[in-house]
């Protein structure tokens, strides 16, 4: 097996799974509540409660079991939030949240998962569609 061989096997460990939803609210309305840190709770189905201090924060998933992550990118101009954690089932995971505005009443918020093992990104992949979900019908909810 070549060089290329070897690269092609050790990837295949990896995946990345990206989930989107269509929210029929600004940009920067969606991004004043899914682009706090702070605020994953409120909207993220199974994270009981969050802490943030500086570039860590610390979710505290429903089951009592507390995931450090340390947040690698907030920028306010390009609605992106990015953030990886490491626990002992995930040895690599990064999180990407994009909120991509498509007119002045609407966006399209994009949650990619990369993760090693494959198995860890599909598992936190579902996750994050239900979350998307759960934060369209946050804040469309009064329609």
């Amino acid at each position: 097996m070549g060089t290329y061989g070897r690269i092609v096997h050790l990837i295949t460990h990896r995946a990345s799974i990206r989930r989107e939803v269509l929210i029929r609210r600004s940009a920067g309305a969606v991004w004043e509540l899914a682009g706090d840190p702070a605020r994953v709770h409120e909207w993220f189905p199974g994270i009981g409660s969050c802490s943030v201090d500086g570039d860590e924060r610390v979710v505290a998933l429903g089951s009592g079991q507390a995931v450090a992550e340390k947040i690698i990118t907030l920028d306010p101009l390009q609605r992106r939030f990015q953030y990886v954690m490491n626990f002992p089932l995930c040895r690599e995971h990064l999180g990407t949240l994009d909120v991509i505005e498509l007119d002045e009443q609407s966006c399209l918020v994009v949650y990619g998962t990369d993760a090693d093992p494959a198995t860890m990104a599909l598992t936190i992949g579902g996750a994050t569609g239900a979350a998307l979900e759960n934060l369209r019908d946050i804040l469309e909810g009064g329609d």
